[in-house]
């Protein structure tokens, strides 16, 4: 498997990644309840279907939550110098993950035991919430850590592109025609003018040149700024292009139009952008 196809289908990967692993500790979870029941009395003081019931409303409830988890990540990334504050948010982030995920798992097992004519009990509310969240604090932190960690290896494969700048290297400054690029403990140089398009990505700009993708720390509108009296105009409040890359442009009856690349990539065009694009092609 290379980086390109696992960019392409990273989505797919991803969800498919964490469905297996849910069902299957559900399932373990489920199975060793009715195990034990089983090993200490002989029998269970629950029908078998319970712990089902029980494991699999709360893997249910957790998928549910991986977009807000995501949504939290990227609003407010982890800043090493501003640690404490990062630590509130993310201690206040845990409390509304568990509360959510303790309506959900309620609600859908009250469905399920009304379908088996019988009747849940969530018990002390008080109590059951601070027992539930300290189980849901950890698997609040282990998503979490996985996300930075899957970024983290992500990024080392594909690469982390830096402006190269007369100054000190801050985007706020003058910045040549090279893109230093970091890439598995190495270093080398690539050329601006052979970026194609850049694409917003949470905190960060993909760069996309001749089939790779670079991530750079920025916000879209800021790198462009920088970079559009090298030929660079944005298209999209997601997409931006290089107009040497631009192949031909086709408009929409909604007044929108699709830009495609000399590469094949087909990107749209907001209205909103498409009379900043025809001045910048003049």
């Amino acid at each position: 498997m290379n980086i390109e196809h696992l960019e392409k289908y990273q989505r797919w990967y991803k969800w498919s990644i964490i469905t297996a692993a849910l069902v299957t500790i559900a399932t373990i979870n489920a199975t060793t309840k009715i195990m034990d029941g089983l090993r200490t009395s002989g029998q269970t003081p629950f029908a078998n279907w319970e712990p089902f019931a029980w494991e699999f409303t709360s893997a249910i409830g957790i998928l549910i939550l991986i977009p807000f988890l995501l949504w939290l990540v990227n609003r407010w990334p982890v800043v090493w110098g501003q640690i404490k504050t990062s630590l509130l948010i993310y201690l206040f982030g845990s409390l509304v993950f568990s509360f959510i995920h303790i309506m959900v798992m309620v609600v859908l097992r009250k469905l399920i035991y009304t379908a088996n004519s019988s009747s849940y009990d969530f018990g002390n509310v008080a109590f059951e919430f601070f027992y539930e969240y300290r189980k849901d604090l950890w698997a609040y932190i282990l998503i979490i850590g996985m996300i930075h960690t899957y970024r983290f290896v992500l990024s080392r494969l594909r690469g982390e592109a830096k402006m190269i700048a007369d100054g000190e290297g801050e985007l706020e400054t003058p910045i040549s025609d090279r893109i230093l690029v970091k890439k598995l403990g190495k270093e080398f140089i690539v050329k601006l003018s052979d970026v194609e398009w850049l694409e917003a990505s949470g905190n960060y700009v993909n760069l996309h040149v001749k089939g790779r993708i670079y991530p750079t720390r920025s916000t879209l509108a800021a790198l462009v700024n920088n970079i559009s009296d090298q030929g660079f105009c944005r298209i999209h409040r997601s997409f931006a292009v290089n107009l040497d890359a631009v192949e031909s442009i086709t408009p929409s009856p909604s007044g929108d139009a699709e830009v495609q690349l000399l590469s094949g990539k087909v990107l749209n065009l907001s209205r909103r952008y498409k009379e900043q694009l025809k001045a910048n092609l003049h």
